[in-house]
């Protein structure tokens, strides 16, 4: 088959078009034919090296996907060749306490496809069955791998950490990255109120079409938690959804008293400084998420191929051009999703 690989950590010029053994199906795993990837930040911080992160080489990026099931392993009664798929990227061991209650994102040898393990940038991959969830006939394989890590990632923690309930107010702090706009839509259909914080004119436009009741360009409003604080009459909001990381001290402003900021993720590095005596001044709640359990992504999913939430597509490569893919989200210049055609 052919992959995109890389053997050694850096910039973009180290993934490699190449072929590469196609795996087997081993005992209950299914083989899926991979239509289509999608990326994210991830596949960027595996590539230039994340601390302590320990690869089998060559590592194949790409935690997102779907297709066609094309063989199954020993015992796999669930799937039948020629049923169409999505990836869920978690990896757990259905064993241990946290998956035994339902709690496999936070299973102790949790793993990311992608991340320590060869990934959806391929024709192929073999995976456990229950690492799968069935298409609706004729559902596009590109929104579905769009859709699989960010929407997950976004319910869990605004829905299910988060406790959002219909008439909060939440802002969201970026607008064009694929968790961000996913949080929109996920807090919109929740009966929330949305402000949007953005980095620029079209990445502002594109919250605007999402229906954010509000969007600020931090680029032209340098003091954008004073302007969230006079929009919602000198209260703040009930919950920022910050995976930004360095913007903390702004999103602590922008809260109200007792508000939760939500994050999954550190966007623009993972050490910065905050100041305590907003958090136990304003009685703020920190909840932080890794992905979600199997039981939420089937509820998002399902809200996906409904039509009710609607991941928006950037760009779409083939899978031969993979690294000029990686060089328009590192350059952040995506708007919504990117992905790959592996077909």
């Amino acid at each position: 088959m052919k992959a995109i690989l890389f053997h050694t950590h850096g910039g973009p010029e180290v993934l490699e078009y190449r072929d590469f053994p196609t795996p087997e199906p081993g005992p209950g795993q299914v083989l899926v034919k991979l239509k289509a990837a999608a990326l994210n930040r991830l596949d960027i911080w595996v590539r230039r090296g994340l601390p302590g992160i320990k690869l089998e080489y060559p590592h194949i990026p790409g935690a997102d996907g779907a297709g066609e099931v094309v063989a199954l392993g020993e015992g796999i009664t669930r799937w039948s060749v020629g049923d169409h798929v999505v990836i869920n990227p978690n990896l757990s061991c259905g064993q241990c306490e946290y998956c035994l209650a339902g709690d496999d994102n936070r299973c102790r040898s949790w793993q990311l496809l992608g991340e320590t393990v060869r990934g959806t940038y391929a024709e192929y991959i073999a995976l456990p069955e229950g690492n799968f969830l069935a298409l609706p006939a004729g559902f596009d394989e590109l929104t579905a791998a769009a859709a699989a890590l960010v929407y997950q990632t976004a319910w869990h923690s605004l829905i299910t950490r988060g406790s959002l309930r219909p008439g909060e107010t939440v802002l969201v702090v970026g607008a064009s990255g694929g968790v961000s706009v996913a949080s929109i839509q996920i807090a919109k259909l929740a009966g929330a109120t949305v402000c949007v914080i953005a980095s620029g004119p079209e990445k502002a436009a594109l919250a605007e079409s999402l229906g954010a009741y509000a969007v600020i360009d931090r680029s032209k409003d340098e003091a954008w938690p004073r302007t969230v604080y006079n929009l919602t009459d000198k209260r703040g909001v009930d919950v920022v959804v910050d995976n930004v990381g360095t913007t903390f001290p702004q999103s602590f402003r922008a809260a109200r008293k007792g508000g939760r900021i939500l994050t999954v993720g550190n966007t623009g590095g993972p050490k910065f400084e905050i100041d305590n005596r907003l958090i136990f001044g304003k009685h703020l709640s920190i909840i932080g998420s890794t992905m979600a359990p199997k039981r939420d992504f089937a509820a998002v999913m399902e809200l996906v191929f409904a039509g009710k939430l609607k991941p928006v597509l950037d760009r779409t490569y083939p899978l031969s051009e993979a690294r000029l893919a990686q060089e328009r989200l590192e350059k952040g210049e995506q708007l919504g999703k990117i992905t790959l055609c592996t077909r």
